[in-house]
C-alpha cells in the first residue's frame, strides 16, 4: 500500500513539472508591466508634430520604467497622415487593447487636452470602459490623467505659465496678447476659458485677451474688449493650443482668410499684428505639468 501511495506520488511529481515546463505565458502569473498612453487630437502638420513630441520625450525621461506610446483621437487626421505621411498612428481604443494583449497590467492615459469639454469625456468613456473589463481583457489599474484647465489654481498657473512665455512683449508699451483657444460648444468646461481670463486679469490687467475659435469668448468679444483700452496698438496673436497647427496657421493667422481673426483684427482698425505660432506643448513649463499630472496619477 505504501509503494503504491510512492509511487502515485511519483508519478503526479513527473506530470506536474512536465507541464508547468511547457506552460505558455498565459498559464503562468505574468509580472506586472506599466505603460503610460499619451492621447492627443493630433496634428497632420510635420512642423507642429514638435510640440506633441516633447510632450512624448518629457514622459519617457520622467519615466525610464514605463513605455510610453502614443494614440491620436481624430480619425480625420489619422487617416490623413497614414495617407501622405505613411505613419501609422492608433486611436486610443486600439492603443489600449494593443496593450492589454501585450500583457500591460498597469496603464496611465494621459491627454493632452486644455480643458475637460468633449473631447475628454470621450476619453472617459473609453478609459471607463477598459476599467470595467475584468480578467485577462482587463488591467490591474487604468487611469485617466486631468487636463490642463481642471481647477482655479490650474488657470492660476497656467496665467503664470503664459506670463513667462509672452515675458518680453509685456514689456512692451501698447502691447497686447490675444490669445485663440479651441473651444468646446454647449460644455460647462468651456467656463474654464473665462475662469483663466479672470486669472490673466489679475496676474497683467489689460495685457491678454482670450477668445475660442468654436465657443465663447467669440473674436467678436475680444475685439469689443480691445477697443475699451485705445492705448492698446500692437497685437501678438498666439494659440492657446498644444499644437500650432491647422486652426493656428488658418484660423487665427490665415493672411489669404478673410475671416481669420489675423484680417478680422485688420478690419477693426489693428494694423501691427504679430503672429505667434508656436504650440504650448513646446514650452518647457508646460511640459512640467504634464510630467506632474502623470506622476500624480500613480500615487
Amino acid at each position: 500500500m505504501m509503494m503504491k501511495s510512492l509511487f502515485a506520488f511519483m508519478a503526479f511529481t513527473v506530470l506536474f513539472t512536465a507541464s508547468a515546463a511547457f506552460a505558455g505565458p498565459h498559464d503562468q502569473e505574468n509580472p506586472d508591466r506599466t505603460g503610460i498612453l499619451i492621447a492627443s487630437f493630433g496634428t497632420s502638420m510635420p512642423e507642429a508634430r514638435k510640440a506633441i513630441d516633447n510632450l512624448v520625450d518629457s514622459a519617457k525621461k520622467s519615466f525610464p520604467d514605463a513605455e510610453v506610446r502614443l494614440a491620436f483621437t481624430s480619425n480625420i487626421i489619422r487617416r490623413k497622415i497614414a495617407r501622405e505621411q505613411n505613419i501609422e498612428v492608433p486611436t486610443p481604443v486600439e492603443a489600449l487593447a494593443r496593450m492589454n494583449d501585450e500583457g500591460f497590467t498597469h496603464v496611465y492615459v494621459m491627454p493632452t487636452h486644455i480643458i475637460p469639454g468633449e473631447e475628454y469625456d470621450e476619453m472617459r468613456n473609453v478609459v471607463d470602459a477598459f476599467a470595467s473589463l475584468k480578467g485577462k481583457y482587463g488591467f490591474k489599474r487604468i487611469e485617466l490623467g486631468v487636463p490642463y484647465l481642471h481647477s482655479v489654481p490650474d488657470c492660476d498657473l497656467m496665467a503664470r505659465i503664459l506670463m513667462d512665455r509672452f515675458a518680453p512683449y509685456l514689456k512692451q508699451k501698447g502691447t497686447a496678447i490675444v490669445l485663440m483657444g479651441h473651444g468646446t460648444p454647449h460644455h460647462i468646461a468651456n467656463a474654464m476659458y473665462s475662469q483663466l481670463q479672470l486669472s490673466l486679469d489679475r496676474a497683467a490687467h489689460g495685457k491678454f485677451f482670450l477668445g475660442t475659435v468654436e465657443a465663447a469668448p467669440t473674436i467678436e468679444d475680444v475685439i469689443r474688449e480691445l477697443k475699451r483700452n485705445p492705448s492698446i496698438k500692437k497685437l501678438v496673436i498666439s494659440p492657446l493650443m498644444i499644437v500650432a497647427g491647422d486652426h493656428a496657421n488658418n484660423d487665427l493667422a490665415g493672411a489669404d482668410d478673410d475671416e481669420s481673426w489675423l484680417n478680422l483684427l485688420k478690419k477693426a482698425g489693428y494694423r501691427n499684428i504679430e503672429p505667434y505660432l508656436v504650440g504650448l506643448g513646446e514650452d518647457p513649463q508646460m511640459a512640467k505639468v504634464f510630467v506632474d499630472r502623470i506622476r500624480e496619477m500613480m500615487r
